[in-house]
């Protein structure tokens, strides 16, 4: 299968504070990958350094076979390698249908964007229902149907989703989950940061378990731990 990307050695931090410690990933053409771990040891950073919101300190990143690490993010995103932002960094102000227009900005994305728009409606309903209104006045699960539905604009040969159910309820991330299912189930390849790490199995083909900065574990779905396993790579054999 061909290798779509390929991240190497990466190293990167804030300032003077080093976060990756040398991560080696990877994501075949079809394929998505499920990033877990805890909080605060590494896996938003690897997302936003992949995506050019930071630039690493060592390391390799090659999409498509072309080395990325450190391009411009505009130039990413032309590329295909499209990341949904948290739904509360949208323009505020700007309606909900003009918001997804204008995501399909770069040239690859302009053909065909009436019909992907179809497909971000049929895929989000309450957009196409919401289409007049104000992006502030949505609700915390809408907004972020709105990030995904603009990723989506942009025509992506890889999305990235950083834990897209955070903090919303119960009965949004059940929707959000299908939507992002059936994402998949499309082709569209996708690299998922989410706390649930059995809805990452049944949605990813190989998992990363990311600690301390680095891939502490890789794990393929036809071999994936159960409940308890899961809660002792977490937390230690004594977390029971």
């Amino acid at each position: 299968m061909t290798r779509l990307l390929d991240v190497t050695g990466l190293r990167a931090g804030y300032a003077t504070v080093p976060v990756l410690h040398g991560i080696d990933i990877h994501l075949d053409a079809g394929e998505a990958i499920g990033l877990f771990g805890p909080n605060g040891h590494g896996k938003t950073t690897l997302l936003h350094t992949i995506s050019g919101l930071l630039t690493p300190t060592e390391g390799t990143i090659r999409f498509d076979g072309q080395d990325i690490a450190g391009a411009k993010p505009s130039a990413i995103v032309a590329a295909g390698l499209v990341q949904a932002q948290q739904g509360n960094t949208l323009f505020g102000d700007m309606g909900v249908e003009e918001t997804l227009e204008l995501a399909a900005f770069c040239p690859r994305a302009r053909d065909g964007w009436r019909a992907r728009l179809d497909e971000v409606h049929s895929l989000f309903p309450r957009l196409a229902e919401r289409r007049r209104q104000r992006a502030r006045t949505l609700s915390g699960g809408e907004r972020q149907m709105l990030s995904i539905g603009c990723a989506l604009m942009c025509n992506p040969r890889l999305l990235i989703l950083d834990e897209p159910t955070l903090g919303l309820s119960p009965r949004l991330k059940g929707e959000l989950r299908e939507a992002i299912a059936a994402i998949a189930a499309k082709g569209v390849p996708l690299i998922v940061v989410e706390q649930d790490v059995e809805f990452l199995i049944a949605l990813s083909d190989r998992l990363y378990l990311v600690e301390q900065g680095e891939v502490a574990s890789e794990i393929n779905r036809d071999n994936a731990p159960d409940h308890k396993e899961i809660m002792d790579m977490y937390f230690g054999e004594q977390a029971h």
